[in-house]
């Protein structure tokens, strides 16, 4: 099993924690800590700092999964 790139979040749910800021970036974690807590987020997805990274050395092609 490979790396996980893609964290979803909103109705009242979250893949990620308000505490992977390394992992989610600041965005990514406060929306992730607001849905988690039942603050009404609208649904969405945060690429993890992985993935940009991979992309940006791969000359512009996502990670694999």
């Amino acid at each position: 099993m490979g790396n996980k790139y893609v964290y979803f979040f909103g109705g009242g749910s979250a893949e990620g924690r308000g505490d992977q800021k390394e992992l989610l970036g600041g965005k990514g974690a406060g929306l992730a800590e607001m849905s988690g807590l039942g603050l009404p987020v609208p649904p969405g997805f945060t690429l993890t700092t992985a993935a940009c990274i991979h992309y940006h050395a791969n000359d512009g092609k996502y990670p694999e999964g």
